[in-house]
């Protein structure tokens, strides 16, 4: 146990301060910590990212980090610290946290290929989607689905037509530079509009690789309109995966929600028939779909997709809580998608189409 230790501690000694600033930023996303507070020191990591490692190190021994925009005192500690070669303080007891988030579910974590929902700073999430790409391939992910929201959520920042095709240029440089190693997927997180339509053009989303629908707006709508509306979406041959099916939160900054009501076995009998995924929302404020009806998709032969739900790289690897609660719903790993390789995953979703 002390060799291991050790070991952990001088592979955090070798990280480079850019490198030690992620890794602390990663941890703290991982516990949901204060957005606030963890950009600090992903923006500090990117002011420092092009200076030449000279520099870096002689301001640290200058001691005139703060100079720099972006760097606090908090985070030129952790600068100075990494560029000596000792581990910050901070890390030490962040790494303490490292563990699953979840226990029960390790063996089908293990199994999972990639993640089919996460957002990034296009939306409303909070790092590029060159960060996202970069965790997801050290969580050891073959493939990531960037799934930002679509126009009609504004609050989100949502994509247009146009920018949707700009950012899938974008994708397809950053996976030119991969060069096959992991693959970005090209996606989007649709809303299920009042009647049940996509919001998103036919000829976007017919570009793309894999497309969640959830609903995100009138949660509250009467039990029968609100199924004939989830239902008409399922049905669409664009949708893949129904995303965070009730709407719920359970808990965090955010305060609690209650599911929005539909007839849960006309909802999943319509995603059996068609072959679209329930997801199995990890965000712990989520615990989408409540046990209920997890076990009655899982009844109906439902196919699922344990998805992280993140807006930031550290909220990656969530999908620890999501396979913890699929394992103690005993649902087969053959029955969810995201433990496919990717070419299978990619037929599937191109099926109905």
């Amino acid at each position: 146990m002390e060799e291991k230790k050790v070991g952990e501690e001088s592979a955090a000694a070798a990280r480079g301060p850019v490198a030690t600033l992620r890794r602390i930023a990663f941890l703290m996303e991982r516990q949901r910590e204060e957005t606030r507070r963890i950009e600090a020191f992903r923006n500090a990591a990117r002011t420092i990212l092009p200076l030449p490692e000279d520099e870096v190190r002689a301001r640290a021994d200058a001691g005139t980090l703060t100079e720099l925009p972006g760097i606090g005192p908090s985070t030129a500690a952790v600068i100075t610290d990494a560029c000596h070669g000792v581990v910050p303080d901070r890390l030490v007891r962040l790494e303490t946290t490292s563990g699953p988030l979840a226990r029960g579910g390790e063996e089908l974590r293990a199994l999972l290929r990639g993640d089919l929902h996460s957002h990034s700073d296009w939306s409303d999430g909070g790092s590029p989607l060159e960060e996202m790409a970069m965790t997801a391939m050290e969580l050891g992910h073959d493939y990531l689905v960037l799934t930002d929201h679509s126009p009609r959520l504004r609050v989100a920042n949502g994509l247009s037509a146009e920018r949707l095709a700009r950012q899938l240029g974008v994708v397809d440089a950053v996976n030119e530079h991969l060069g096959g190693s992991f693959t970005l997927l090209k996606g989007i997180e649709v809303d299920i509009l009042d009647d049940g339509s996509l919001d998103q053009t036919t000829q976007m989303l017919d570009r793309l690789d894999v497309r969640v629908a959830s609903v995100h707006s009138k949660l509250k709508m009467d039990e029968a309109p609100m199924t004939k509306r989830m239902v008409a979406a399922v049905r669409n041959p664009h949708t893949n995966v129904l995303g965070h099916c009730t709407g719920r939160l359970v808990t965090g900054n955010r305060g609690t929600r209650p599911q929005s009501r539909f007839d849960a076995r006309a909802v999943f009998t319509a995603c059996a028939e068609e072959g679209v995924a329930v997801e199995i929302n990890s965000r712990p404020e989520r615990r989408d779909p409540p046990t209920r009806l997890l076990e009655l998709a899982r009844d109906l032969g439902c196919l699922f997709s344990i998805d992280s739900d993140a807006h930031a790289p550290g909220q990656l690897d969530m999908l620890d809580h999501g396979a913890a609660r699929a394992t103690e719903a005993g649902i087969d790993p053959e029955r969810i998608v995201n433990t496919w390789e990717r070419d299978r995953l990619l037929e599937w979703a191109s099926a109905r189409l």
